[in-house]
Parts: C-alpha cells; sequence; structure tokens
C-alpha cells in the first residue's frame, strides 16, 4: 500500500500472494505466473489498476473467473488455468489476449477496438462467446468443440465484428445448422465439422471455404458468395444446393450421388463436374447450361440420369469445347453432334449401349468439325465401326480405345485404296493423299488385337506416341511413323513380329514380351534416335545380350533388363 509510484510487479511463482487488499493504481505491468492464491477475488483489487497495460496469469490453478474493465489493458495471457470459467474483458486498447489449455472455460465476453487477432484453440468447453471489437479481422476456434449453432450470430451482421475477414471453425463438432450473413467475410473453414447438415452462407465478398471433412452436409446454399470455385465433391450426402456466385468460374459436385436439386447460378463459370451425380437430371442441367452460358469444360462422368433432353441443352454453351460422358447409357448422340458444334474433346468410355453406327456422323456427316480427342475406351464398338472412324475422321489429334474387345486388327495398310471419300466439304484432297493429324493413340489392355500395321501410305506423319501395351494376343507390329517418339509394347505376352522404321523414336517398352533378341536388334537398327529400350522380363534377351543390342543402335543410353540397368 506504501508504493504509490509501482509502475511492474512480477510475483510469479509466489503461491501465497492473493493481492487481495492491495490498491497500486499506478501499475503497468503485473506478472502472477504460477500463483496458486490468485483467485477471482484478486481480480477486484487489480480492477483499481486503471493504469495497467499487462497482465499475465498463466498457471493460476484456482482462478475462476476474471471480469476487468481496464481503459488502457493491452495486454492478456491466460494459460493453463485448469479451474478458469469466464472471461469478461472490457478495453478499447485491448490489442492481444493469450487463452490456452483452460479446459473449463465456458464463456468469454471482449469489448476492444483495437483488437484484430483472437486465437481461442482447443478450448473444449467453451459454449458462450460474445464479442464487441470493431476492428476484429481474424478469428481462429479451432477444435471448441461445445460450440453450438448461435456462434453463427457472432459473426454475422450486427454480431459486434463488422470487419470479420477469416473465421477458423475446424473440428467444432457440435455444430449442426450453420448460417453466415456477413457482408466483410472473406475466409471461412469448416474443416471436419461431420455433424453439419445444412450450411447457409450469405457472404457476397467470401472468397475462400474449406469444407473438408463435412461428409454429412445434406444442404448447402451460397447465396450470393464471391467465390471463384467450389469443391463439393467431399460432401457425399449433399442433397439440395443452391450457388449463386457472380465470380465463380469452377465448380466440382464430383461424388455427390444423392444430389437430387441443384441451382447454379455462376454467369462467369467456365468448368463443371459433375461425375458420378447419379441423380442429376435434365431439368437441372437444362437450368444449369441455362444460367452458366460461358462453361467450356463439362463432365457428367457416371451421371445415368442425363438423357436427349439435357444433352439438347447444350446448345445453350457456345463456348463448349470439353465433353466427358463415359459410364453413362446414352443410345443416342445426336443431340451432342446437333448442340455441340466447336466440341474439341469428346469422352465415352464404357458407354455400352451406343451402336455402332452411332457414331456415324463423325465420319460420314462431318459432325464436330473442331473434334481432336475422342475417347472410346472400354465400349462395344464392332470392328469394322472402328476401322471406319479412324480411316474417316482424319481430323482427330488423340484417340483412345483401350480395352476394346472388339477390336481384332489396327491395319491400315490394304485398306487405304478403298477409302477416297471425302469426309467434309472443307476437304478438297482425297483422302489417301492427306495427312492424318492423329498424334497420340492409345489401345491399352486391348484382348483380341492380333496384328498392328500402320505403312507410309497410312501418312501417320504426326504421331508421335503409341501405347499398345497389356495387348495379350497381339503377335504382329509393323510400323512405318517419321515422328513416333513413344512406343509402349509392355506385357504384349505374344509379341513376334517387331518391325519398326521410325528414325525419331526415343523409347521403346517391351518389358514382358516374348520376344526374341534377334527380332528387336533388328527392329531398332533403323531407329537411330533410339535412347530408352525397357526389355525387363523377356525371357528370350538375356542380360549378355545388352552389347548386341546396343552394336545395333549405337546411341542408346538407357538399357533395361531383369538384372541390369545400364
Amino acid at each position: 500500500m506504501a508504493c504509490g509510484n509501482l509502475h511492474i510487479l512480477d510475483a510469479s511463482y509466489c503461491p501465497n500472494i492473493s493481492l487481495e487488499a492491495v490498491r497500486l493504481p499506478m501499475l503497468t505491468v503485473l506478472k502472477l505466473h504460477s500463483c496458486e492464491g490468485i483467485t477471482s477475488a484478486s481480480m477486484v483489487a487489480i480492477s483499481f489498476s486503471d493504469m495497467l497495460e499487462v497482465l499475465e496469469l498463466d498457471n493460476c490453478s484456482l482462478l475462476t473467473s476474471v471480469s476487468l474493465d481496464l481503459p488502457r489493458l493491452k495486454n492478456i495471457r491466460l494459460v493453463h488455468c485448469r479451474k478458469f470459467v469466464d472471461l469478461n474483458l472490457r478495453s478499447s486498447v485491448l490489442s492481444s489476449i493469450t487463452v490456452s489449455n483452460c479446459p473449463s472455460l465456458q464463456r468469454i465476453s471482449i469489448t476492444s477496438n483495437a483488437l484484430k487477432k483472437l486465437v481461442l484453440q482447443k478450448q473444449e468447453s467453451l459454449t458462450a462467446l460474445a464479442l464487441q471489437c470493431h476492428c476484429l479481422q481474424e478469428v481462429d476456434l479451432t477444435e471448441c468443440e461445445s460450440l453450438t449453432n448461435s456462434i453463427c450470430e457472432v459473426f454475422s451482421n450486427g454480431g459486434g465484428c463488422p470487419v470479420l475477414r477469416s473465421l477458423v471453425l475446424d473440428n467444432c463438432e457440435s455444430l449442426t445448422t450453420v448460417s453466415f450473413s456477413s457482408t466483410s467475410l472473406v475466409s471461412l473453414s469448416l474443416g471436419g465439422c461431420r455433424a453439419i447438415t445444412s450450411l447457409e452462407l450469405n457472404c457476397p465478398y467470401l472468397e475462400h471455404v474449406s469444407l473438408d471433412g463435412c461428409d454429412h452436409l445434406e444442404r448447402a446454399s451460397f447465396s450470393p458468395v464471391g467465390l471463384r470455385s467450389l469443391n463439393m465433391g467431399i460432401c457425399p450426402k449433399l442433397n439440395v444446393l443452391h450457388v449463386d456466385a457472380p465470380l465463380m468460374v469452377s465448380l466440382e459436385l464430383k461424388g455427390c450421388g444423392v444430389l437430387s436439386e441443384a441451382f447454379i447460378y455462376c454467369p462467369l463459370l467456365t468448368s463443371l463436374d459433375a461425375s458420378f451425380c447419379s441423380q442429376l437430371k435434365d431439368d437441372c442441367l437444362s437450368a444449369t447450361t441455362a444460367s452458366c452460358p460461358l462453361i467450356e469444360s463439362l463432365v457428367l462422368m457416371s451421371c445415368p440420369s442425363v438423357g436427349p433432353d439435357g444433352l439438347s441443352s447444350l446448345h445453350c454453351l457456345p463456348n463448349l469445347t470439353y465433353l466427358d460422358l463415359s459410364y453413362t447409357f446414352l443410345v443416342n448422340l445426336q443431340p451432342v453432334f446437333d448442340s455441340c458444334l466447336y466440341l474439341k474433346v469428346l469422352k465415352l468410355q464404357a458407354c455400352k449401349y451406343l451402336s455402332d453406327t452411332s457414331l456415324e456422323p463423325l465420319y460420314k456427316g462431318g459432325a464436330l468439325p473442331a473434334l481432336c480427342e475422342l475417347d472410346l475406351s472400354y465400349g462395344t464398338l464392332c470392328q469394322s465401326a472402328i476401322e471406319e472412324l479412324l480411316a474417316g475422321c482424319m481430323h482427330l489429334t488423340h484417340v483412345s480405345l483401350n480395352g476394346c474387345v472388339n477390336m481384332h486388327d489396327l491395319d491400315w495398310g490394304f485398306r487405304r485404296d478403298r477409302l477416297t471419300e471425302i469426309s467434309s466439304p472443307d476437304d478438297l484432297l482425297p483422302m489417301d493423299q492427306r495427312d492424318r493429324l492423329l498424334q497420340n493413340l492409345n489401345c491399352v489392355g486391348c484382348p483380341n488385337i492380333k496384328k498392328v500395321v500402320i505403312p507410309p501410305t497410312a501418312r501417320c506423319v504426326h504421331i508421335s506416341s503409341l501405347n499398345l501395351s497389356l495387348s495379350s494376343n497381339l503377335k504382329e507390329v509393323d510400323i512405318s511413323c517419321c515422328n513416333l517418339i513413344f512406343l509402349n509394347l509392355s506385357n504384349c505376352n505374344s509379341l513376334e513380329i517387331l518391325k519398326l522404321d521410325c528414325p525419331r523414336l526415343t523409347s521403346l517398352f517391351l518389358q514382358s514380351c516374348n520376344i526374341d533378341e534377334e527380332v528387336v536388334g533388328t527392329a531398332i537398327m533403323h531407329c537411330n534416335m533410339l535412347e530408352t529400350l525397357d526389355v525387363r522380363f523377356c525371357p528370350k534377351i538375356p542380360p549378355l545380350s545388352m552389347g548386341t543390342l546396343r552394336a545395333a543402335c549405337p546411341n542408346l543410353k538407357r538399357i533395361f533388363s531383369s538384372l541390369v540397368s545400364a
């Protein structure tokens, strides 16, 4: 009581001190670490220290509450106060609050005009939070698992945090219905909030949202938000979705298998992935294409409820260049041919209900003239349909026929004289005088293909990559392609004949092929740029023959065999 001018007091580790009868009006710094005698009654004495700026109360094990209205308090620490329940602070200049490992803390009330960041991680008993902090911009409440839905009012308009930009509520497992209406919020993280079933965000400037682990979410509304991208594919139970995002360019719904109602108003959207949205119907697709006219990439893989009416609505998308309809039950592609005039990529993997004539408009009618890439893997088209497609669509640059069981040969050596039709009005030369634009051909795992012949007359002058691996019955490969760089014949167990006239070939893979050393040596003699040769697990090519192969192709840099890598 006689120290009227005392400014700094460090009474840490004094277990018997309580300060209950002390008045220190000039005190600015008070440190009371590990003072077991400090209780809530001590706070009455401290409340008379109007000049106090720094207060540290770490490890005050008997302290249960702090209620202070101090005009100059800037910094307070409360760490490892195991019985601490209630915190009430008022200070216009309060700028730093450290609260950690206070397992009993239930209520917090803070009023400050200077506080910009508040971190209250792992306060598992916290249930009530009241804030009047007009400069607060960041709040982290990670693992505050007792917080209830009422926390949303604190961080919405009128809740006392008018300029809040970032809010982290990760692993707040008691949240079930989350609704925020904020004109300041820019970033929101709800990762690990597994109990949330309903989410409503009316945050026009929200740019980032994390929903990782919100796997019980059933209804979600983003209206309006400032998001540029959104991934809802991590919410498998999502049933209803509303998105009003004027700036959004990418939306991923991949895996929302029960999504049946989706209102999407995103006028700048360019990419939509709705893979495995099995309940998504034509009316939803039609409404989306009407409200999102700038879509360039649309993935509808495994969307069996989409039919002709939905595909016809694609005429609303003049910029559509990428369309994935793989694993659907489509039987008629005419709506695609009529609506997607500028399509460049079309994926039709495992579309097993397409008839052998379903692609005739491509190679007979000049449909989709801009198409460059076509994927027909695991389909059921017959051999003749595949042959006509490859012969007639010379403008294709990438073709995938992986796993096509009806493909028996890829022979462009004996049909060229029969294919002299003009496939579209823009083709001024007959087919046998025009170069193919094909660059990449994949025929991986075609179990019935036996022969591949690509002679110079096929005019495949642009092809650079050919993958025939895992085609177990392939016996003969005879290729003359001046720009071929990559050839994969791995696991073609029946391969016996290999003839290559590929002067620019750099990589040849023959892993697990039952082919003779002499055949390989002869094949690579004219591949002057070959750098990598893989003959691992080839029973007829022993490690001792590596020297012979190097002699056949002196430019080889890497030879891989079962017992040696040189």
